[in-house]
C-alpha cells in the first residue's frame, strides 16, 4: 500500500480568489491555469499497520498532528480520504518541491494533486481524472488544476456539495508549444499570509471583491477562447488585467494585504516598457511577489536574460505547458 506521484505546478491566467464553502473548498469563481513544465511536487506515501500515527515529512522537515501547518492542510486531508473511502489505516508522506515552499509559486497546487494521485494508486480506490481533481480540491484549491497538464479549467460549481466542482482540460500541453511563463522568483521566503488567510479576509471587507466577481465570468470567456484559438494576445492582456484587479481586491482589504515587493515592481514596470517598445510580453502575480511573465517562444531566453539582471530577482526559470499528474516508480523512502 504505497505510490509516489510527480504532480506540476499550475499558474492560474484567471485567478481563483475567495470560496464560497471552506470545508468542501468551493470556489467563489471558476479559474484557468497553465500547469508548468519542470516547476513540480515528488510524493510518496504509505499505509500501513506499523504507522501509529500520521507523518508528513515536506522537503526534509516532518510535520505530526498538533502542528498546525499540518492540521490545516494535510490532516484534513487525511480525515476526507478516511472518511469518503473508508479507510483506517495511518500513513506516512515524504514530500519533496523542487522550486520554493508557499512563495507564491502554487507548492501547494502540486503537492496535494501528488498525493491525491499517490493516494488513489496505494490504496488502489479506482477515481479517474474528474474524481481525482474533486480529491485534490479538498486539500487545496487550486490542486484541482494540477491534475491536467497543458490549459485547464477549474468549473465554479453551484451544487452545495461541491460535485460539480472540477477541472476539465481546455487543451493539451503540445496545442500551444510555443507559449511560455517566464518565473521571477523576487524571494525564496515563505510569504508571511497564507492564500487561504487572505482570501477569507478579502472577502469579508474588499469593498472591490464584489466587483471582482461580477468581471471573473468575462475573464473565463476571454481566456478560453484565446487558448482554443492560440490567440496570445487576447490571453495576455486578459489575464495581465484579472491579475490586477485580483491584487485590487487583496490592497483593499482591511488591514491591507500587499505581496509585492521591490523586485514585483521592478518586473511590472520593465513588462510594461518592454510592450511599449515592441516586445509582446505580460504579467501575472498570484498570492506571493513573484512574477511571471506570459510570452512566446521566439521571445523567452531574450526576457529571462534582461530580467537576470534585476537587483531583487533570485532566480529565472523558463516554463512551458506541462503534463498531467501521474504516478512514478521511484519512491523517497
Amino acid at each position: 500500500m504505497k505510490a509516489s506521484a510527480i504532480a506540476n505546478a499550475n499558474i492560474a491566467l484567471v485567478k481563483y480568489w475567495g470560496k464560497r464553502n471552506k470545508e468542501l473548498m468551493l470556489p467563489n469563481n471558476g479559474s484557468i491555469s497553465m500547469t508548468t513544465a519542470g516547476l513540480n511536487a515528488h510524493t510518496t506515501v504509505e499505509f500501513d499497520e506499523k504507522y501509529k500515527e500520521d507523518i508528513l515529512i515536506l522537503n526534509g522537515k516532518e510535520y505530526k498532528k498538533g502542528m498546525e501547518e499540518y492540521d490545516d492542510y494535510v490532516g484534513k486531508f487525511l480525515s476526507v480520504v478516511r472518511q469518503n473511502y473508508d479507510v483506517n489505516l495511518r500513513c506516512k508522506i515524504v514530500s519533496n518541491n523542487n522550486f520554493p515552499t508557499a512563495a507564491g509559486l502554487a507548492s501547494s497546487a502540486a503537492g496535494f494533486a501528488a498525493l491525491a494521485v499517490a493516494v488513489n494508486e496505494a490504496l488502489q480506490l479506482g477515481l479517474d481524472k474528474k474524481e481525482l481533481s474533486m480529491l485534490a480540491r479538498r486539500g487545496s484549491g487550486s490542486a484541482t488544476r494540477s491534475i491536467y497538464g497543458g490549459f485547464v479549467e477549474w468549473k465554479r460549481g453551484s451544487r452545495e456539495d461541491g460535485t460539480d466542482s472540477y477541472a476539465e482540460q481546455i487543451a493539451k500541453p503540445e496545442y500551444w508549444p510555443e507559449f511560455r511563463m517566464v518565473v521571477c522568483v523576487t524571494t525564496k521566503e515563505a510569504k508571511k499570509i497564507k492564500s487561504r488567510a487572505g482570501m477569507a479576509q478579502t472577502v469579508k471587507t474588499s469593498p472591490m471583491y464584489k466587483a471582482w466577481l461580477e468581471t471573473v465570468d468575462e475573464d473565463l470567456r476571454a481566456v478560453r477562447e484565446g487558448i482554443l484559438k492560440r490567440d496570445f494576445t487576447l490571453v495576455g492582456q486578459t489575464a495581465e488585467h484579472n491579475c490586477l484587479k485580483m491584487h485590487a481586491t487583496m490592497i483593499t482589504t482591511k488591514p491591507s494585504i500587499i505581496y509585492w515587493n521591490a523586485g514585483t515592481m521592478d518586473i511590472i514596470h520593465a513588462v510594461l516598457e518592454w510592450r511599449d517598445e515592441g516586445l509582446e510580453c505580460y504579467f501575472t502575480i498570484d498570492a506571493g511577489p513573484q512574477v511571471k511573465i506570459l510570452c512566446l517562444e521566439k521571445d523567452a531566453k531574450e526576457i529571462a536574460e534582461r530580467v537576470k539582471e534585476f537587483p531583487h530577482v533570485e532566480d529565472v526559470i523558463i516554463t512551458y505547458p506541462g503534463e498531467d499528474a501521474k504516478v512514478v516508480d521511484k519512491h523517497l523512502f
